[in-house]
């Protein structure tokens, strides 16, 4: 039950971000680059104050440390910049999408056993997914920016997947946001036009700040934790969740329309993710 309510807890922080991203960007506070910019600075300067505090120091070395801050890199930035086109449902779609596909991918690779009812309940809850958000007709998908929340879902399923390794969740977590931070502020510096300092507003800022430091950094050292305890096609299939959680924070937070088509693939998803998740494991 504790395993369970701390993934269910993680689940909507991610969703969390979706929407405070989407109300950022959608209302025009902050540009793309400088909200994830200033969500990674956030992070990484939340987590190293905590780590500080409760171990003394920090350490930068450690499994997967170079897969997890690359991967992160890609995550932010993809994630952010894919939004500024793609329509907020379709692009949860792709995000997931992919992230369940590489989770799934890893698992196989590093010889994980995957029990059928686990990817019988992957594809009803995908199915649930692509029923909710598929593209209406007239709907036109920019592909530069499809691919780019592609790059976004393959980033964060690497990520979950290197977070598999950790031995100390919080030192981990810290670690990939700190060796990540610097080189996304150079990236942000370097190139130009990449951070519009010029539309950045205190509202926009605030908004950055607050999924940087809590629902990204202290949230992701939370799923770090809980990732060496769940097989990989599992947190693949959990974080499925998300964009169902994510529209109805969208409803209660945005005035976005809740539909019957929303109820039905809600039960859907929720029903694969409970088929994949309960019953004898192997």
């Amino acid at each position: 039950m504790r395993l369970f309510l701390l993934t269910t807890l993680t689940m909507v922080a991610f969703a969390a971000n979706s929407v405070l991203t989407r109300a950022a960007l959608a209302g025009g506070y902050i540009d793309a680059a400088g909200f994830g910019l200033i969500r990674l600075l956030a992070g990484a300067a939340a987590l190293a104050l905590l780590v500080l505090a409760v171990r003394g120091r920090l350490r930068f070395g450690g499994a997967g440390r170079v897969l997890g801050v690359a991967s992160l890199l890609v995550y932010l930035y993809g994630f952010s910049a894919a939004y500024t086109d793609l329509d907020a449902g379709l692009g949860a779609l792709i995000l997931f999408g992919v992230v369940q596909i590489t989770m799934f991918a890893g698992g196989l690779v590093g010889g994980e056993a995957t029990p059928p009812r686990r990817w019988v309940g992957a594809a009803l809850a995908f199915a649930g997914l692509v029923w909710l958000l598929w593209p209406r007709s007239g709907v036109e998908i920019s592909l530069w920016h499809a691919f780019l929340m592609t790059l976004a879902g393959v980033g964060w399923g690497l990520y979950s997947l290197a977070g598999r390794q950790s031995r100390d969740a919080l030192m981990g977590t810290a670690a990939n946001f700190v060796l990540a931070a610097p080189v996304g502020l150079a990236i942000g510096l370097a190139l130009p036009g990449v951070v519009d300092v010029a539309t950045m507003t205190g509202w926009g800022v605030a908004l950055a700040v607050l999924s940087g430091a809590v629902t990204s950094g202290l949230c992701y050292a939370l799923w770090y934790a809980v990732l060496p305890q769940l097989a990989s096609s599992v947190a693949a299939v959990a974080q499925l969740t998300v964009p169902v959680i994510a529209m109805a924070g969208g409803a209660a937070l945005l005035g976005e329309a809740l539909t019957g088509q929303f109820i039905v693939a809600s039960v859907l998803v929720l029903g694969g993710v409970a088929i994949s998740v309960t019953g004898r494991r192997g």
